[in-house]
């Protein structure tokens, strides 16, 4: 069999799995990912998150990877620390506070790249958004950063408990800024970490994903798992500065993405438009070959198009079952959700809890 044929072969039996049912993949036919964890209840990436999205029953849980100094990678939103743990309020790194142009933006405060394993094991998360998620903030303080070892571990364990397959989705923050500019190799990390855990083959339930192009082809070279090409309403890959993510979603560009990709992980906002009508992307991407993914389902009215809040404050729930309909609808494969528990009960249920339609006549307020 040759290279090609048979990753012409891996990427028929993925889109089948993702769409009759497979490996880590429920039978209603989309994947619920547990976006950086039960995010709408706990503060995201924490072992915590991570186990109330798997005892909710998502299919994947999500981590974002950063790297520290001494080459150990955990779970942060971003390699700067200070949206996501108590570090600013702490005396002893005042001084490592930082600036660094990553991916082409000045960012000032504390990287992850700069503390060693133990002195990120001092710190203490807190919610992100507090704003939008109040209750989330009383558990600020309790959780410490975890590894993705303990990440691994943590599923392995639950599999145990539960009989039945969690599945992994990493995505690789900012490798190409680690490389040039820290001489860190997150790439051969994740790499090294997967085969340390035997979840490098095809048929293991891991997705890899990353916004930049370079990683995602070398990691097609050296690990057998699906890989998600991640895409944005604006803006382009870091690696390639003068790409823009809306000429890879194009015809031919999606059949350059499935060449290295065999899933596409897309901004929802270029899968169904803000009036409720769909795009062409799920439909393209298909004829390439690439199943979609799209992001993030949240619950909060803040979070939702104008269209489906029920009303001007911000933290309350909206009519995201609306949009959960219209993405099953548009076709996708499965959806990132910060709430695991409601995004499956609508997918088993198919209960709406709002009365009005959402339809694609409705206009934009």
């Amino acid at each position: 069999m040759t290279p090609y044929f048979a990753r012409f072969v891996l990427k028929v039996s993925l889109i089948l799995a993702l769409t009759a049912g497979g490996t880590a993949v429920n039978a209603e036919g989309f994947l619920v990912i547990a976006h950086r964890g039960a995010s709408g209840e706990r503060p995201e990436h924490t072992l915590a998150a991570y186990e109330r999205a798997i005892d909710q029953g998502a299919d994947y849980i999500e981590p974002d990877l950063v790297v520290t100094k001494d080459l150990v990678l955990v779970a942060r939103h971003e390699n700067e620390l200070s949206d996501t743990t108590d570090v600013g309020s702490r005396e002893e790194f005042a001084d490592r506070r930082r600036s660094k142009t990553i991916d082409g933006s000045l960012v000032s405060g504390w990287f992850a790249e700069d503390f060693t394993l133990a002195e990120l094991r001092t710190l203490r998360a807190k919610e992100r958004l507090p704003g939008s998620r109040p209750a989330n903030a009383r558990f600020d303080g309790l959780y410490a950063i975890p590894t993705f070892e303990e990440i691994i571990r943590l599923v392995r364990a639950k599999e145990a408990e539960t009989g039945r397959t969690i599945g992994l989705y990493p995505e690789l923050k900012h490798p190409n800024f680690l490389l040039q500019e820290a001489g860190i190799d997150s790439v051969n990390l994740l790499v090294t970490a997967l085969r340390a855990a035997d979840l490098d083959d095809a048929d293991d339930a891991v997705f890899v994903q990353s916004f930049e192009i370079a990683p995602l082809r070398r990691l097609d070279q050296l690990i057998d798992v699906p890989l998600v090409q991640l895409v944005k309403a604006s803006g382009g890959p870091a690696d390639e500065p003068d790409m823009r993510y809306a000429d890879m979603v194009s015809p031919s560009g999606l059949a350059r993405i499935a060449s290295y990709a065999d899933a596409l992980g897309a901004d929802i906002r270029m899968v169904v438009s803000p009036d409720g009508a769909e795009t062409a992307l799920v439909a393209d991407a298909s004829r390439a070959g690439l199943a979609v993914h799209a992001w993030t389902l949240r619950e909060e009215n803040g979070f939702l198009p104008p269209a489906l809040r029920t009303s001007d404050d911000e933290t309350e729930h909206g009519c995201t079952d609306l949009l959960q309909d219209r993405l099953v609808q548009a076709g996708v494969a499965g959806i990132f959700v910060d709430s695991p528990a409601a995004a499956i009960a609508r997918r088993d249920s198919g209960f709406r809890s709002c009365a009005r339609a959402w339809l694609p006549s409705l206009p934009v307020q």
